[in-house]
């Protein structure tokens, strides 16, 4: 219920015409992303929320019209035992995304770290060309974050309503076993962790910025 009160809170609040500008620019500029990161929803053992499907199918989106070679799912098992970009990967493999193609940040529990980890992963990769592709709230709450944290820079590419809601029919099954942490004290993180430290967790805090010259990570 929350994560579908979300994702109506983004299409009120974001304006409708900013994902469709900035997917059109994409395409005029012939761009096409060596990755994408596709931050984490949590998954509760039966199927996709509206969240998760639409991050998941936006990805297959840009993955099969080009504007992504390969994407990054990322998300720890933060809420529920389901590492959350496991779960993204084995929905995305369901669509027609290739697991070659397919690579996993399972660090992140934070919207924040979504981004740092994925970062990185695409580093070691020899990635040299990244998109931030979510939800237009979560993106545009992440903004700021892009541009000041990373030396080569993170385009956005939100999803678009309109365009979803042509997918809107795709629902496919998967077996979430391998997403599925084994270990039995398993605690979810608002057990672990007070509001305040999941909120400074949230602004990137957690993170230690000062390994960093000037607080950036370096160019791709």
């Amino acid at each position: 219920m929350l994560s579908s009160l979300l994702l109506q809170l983004a299409s009120c609040i974001t304006p409708r015409r900013g994902p469709q500008r900035l997917y059109n620019t994409a395409v005029a500029n012939n761009m096409s992303f060596d990755a994408i990161i596709v931050p984490g929803i949590p998954y509760h053992g039966h199927s996709w929320d509206s969240v998760m499907k639409a991050r998941v199918i936006w990805s297959w989106i840009l993955y099969k019209n080009g504007l992504a070679k390969n994407v990054i799912y990322s998300g720890d098992a933060v809420y529920t035992p389901y590492k959350e970009a496991i779960v993204m990967g084995l929905y995305g493999q369901k669509l027609g995304i290739p697991k070659e193609h397919i690579f996993y940040d399972t660090n992140a529990r934070h919207s924040t770290e979504n981004v740092y980890y994925s970062y990185i992963v695409a580093k070691k990769l020899g990635f040299k060309s990244i998109a931030l592709a979510s939800d237009p709230f979560q993106t545009f709450l992440l903004k700021g974050f892009l541009k000041r944290r990373f030396g080569t820079p993170i385009y956005r590419l939100p999803f678009i309503t309109d365009t979803l809601a042509v997918y809107n029919h795709l629902n496919p099954h998967i077996n979430a076993r391998p997403a599925l942490v084994q270990d039995t004290s398993f605690l979810p993180i608002t057990q672990q962790e007070s509001f305040f430290k999941r909120l400074r967790g949230t602004f990137g805090r957690d993170i230690d910025w000062a390994q960093y010259k000037d607080g950036k990570l370096e160019s791709l």
